[in-house]
């Protein structure tokens, strides 16, 4: 079925068009029509299937039919910064033939310009739940036009404990509207906030529960934790690979794990909740055109981020939430494409892997480890206490090696700067040489 039968209208169909889309993805092809007949609707489809169209295109047309005032008449709330920028740069290539007015707010940066953005009106308003409410407590939106309500992520809003929040927004909306959920997994948790939220609605599922995107390649390999970085740099050198996002658990790991990267060569940067709106807008753009191979973020890129052909995810530390891991592999094999997703787990990270299979109810594929080089750590050069550059540069002087071998699960890492504590934990003794001044050794493994 193409676009042109799922009651678009010209100035849409025209916008679609020139995207590059002739046929609707399954998800389009059954939430568009809903949506645009006025029914509330419950959407569940896996990450890349072509969700925010299924929910943009209908709002915006029911929008341009009719008449608008000053205040929102329809609303998007997302849980990330990046999701919801993302989703109002897709709402404006679609309206782009319409007089629909988007904009975006949420926090990190200025709340003036957008008090005075929203001065000027706005048709469709994306927004995150902690800005949103704070422009309604000083009165600079006003909520009770909205007569389209949708909820993205609506998952990711429940793990992020923002479920408060959505209650208090959806205090300030009039009882009469379209809700809209969409989500990339399924849970009983949905279901139950489904029907508190929903009238009657139609349900859409395209894919089975928590399932993965069926392109993506899954493999994981066993390694000791002081060895990861030394095996992903060897991944990315030996396979040659030019766009890897990689994923950790905490924002200090994800800077340190750049500048290591950075260090052994490969041009990286970092993401996470601390960074400025600026710095992770800037990480994001040279990602995208190739000028970062590897971007390291937290759990708060797992839903933002819409990256076209990304060939490779990395899980450099596996998630705790085992959902998770269902959005952090999705950000590849997007939109009909193909992907890989590598797991790097460490001894005390089985049972992870194994919350894991359990939620996909498949076995992620253990692959045998290869054989890799383990390089001396450098330092970054002295500067302000906490200071993490958005971008790093590695250092020209390349590492050597030691032709000593070792097995994946005890040998220890020679000792060196900043890197002088054993898989368990404990300091290890002086070796009497400095690891920095011979370089590094080698680490092969024949597990599976």
């Amino acid at each position: 079925m193409p676009f042109t039968e799922l009651g678009l209208v010209p100035e849409l169909a025209r916008a679609v068009a020139e995207q590059g889309y002739e046929t609707p993805t399954p998800i389009q092809m059954r939430a568009i029509p809903a949506v645009i007949a006025g029914r509330d609707v419950l959407a569940g489809a896996q990450t890349g299937t072509g969700k925010t169209a299924a929910f943009v295109l209908p709002v915006l047309q029911a929008l341009a039919q009719a008449p608008a005032g000053r205040a929102p008449r329809a609303l998007v709330l997302t849980p990330t910064r990046e999701l919801a920028a993302q989703v109002a740069e897709s709402a404006r290539q679609y309206g782009r033939h319409t007089k629909t007015r988007v904009f975006v707010v949420f926090g990190g940066v200025s709340i003036n310009p957008q008090i005075d953005s929203l001065r000027d009106g706005c048709d469709l308003l994306v927004a995150t739940p902690g800005r949103l409410l704070d422009l309604a407590g000083q009165r600079a939106v006003d909520l009770r036009e909205v007569r389209h309500f949708v909820l993205d992520e609506a998952d990711r809003m429940l793990d992020m404990g923002f479920m408060p929040a959505i209650r208090q927004v959806l205090k300030l909306l009039p009882q009469r509207r379209q809700n809209l959920m969409f989500s990339a997994t399924y849970s009983d948790d949905i279901r139950d906030l489904a029907t508190r939220l929903l009238r009657d609605p139609v349900t859409v599922e395209v894919a089975p529960r928590n399932a993965t995107a069926d392109r993506v390649d899954q493999r994981a390999y066993r390694v000791p934790k002081e060895h990861k970085r030394h095996l992903l740099a060897h991944l990315v050198r030996a396979g040659d690979w030019h766009q890897v996002l990689v994923f950790t658990r905490t924002k200090h790991g994800a800077n340190r794990l750049a500048q290591q990267l950075a260090a052994a060569g490969i041009a990286t940067a970092a993401i996470h909740g601390n960074k400025s709106q600026n710095a992770r807008v800037r990480a994001l753009a040279e990602f995208k055109t190739g000028k970062i191979t590897a971007l390291v973020a937290t759990e708060v890129a797992a839903r933002g981020l819409d990256i076209k052909e990304l060939p490779f995810v990395v899980n450099y530390e596996l998630p705790n939430v085992p959902e998770d891991y269902v959005h952090r592999i999705g950000r590849t094999a997007r939109a009909g494409g193909t992907g890989c997703a590598i797991s790097l787990v460490a001894p005390d990270e089985a049972g992870l892997l194994k919350d894991i299979e359990r939620v996909l109810r498949r076995s992620v594929p253990v692959a045998a480890t290869p054989e890799f080089a383990i390089t001396a750590e450098q330092r970054p050069s002295p500067g302000p206490p906490h200071a993490a550059p958005a971008r790093i540069s590695h250092p020209k002087h390349p590492a050597t090696r030691l032709k000593t071998a070792g097995s994946d699960s005890g040998r220890r890492e020679a000792s060196g700067p900043g890197n002088d504590r054993g898989p368990r934990g404990g300091r290890q003794r002086p070796s009497g040489r400095s690891f920095g001044s011979h370089g590094g050794r080698r680490f092969s493994s024949s597990r599976s």
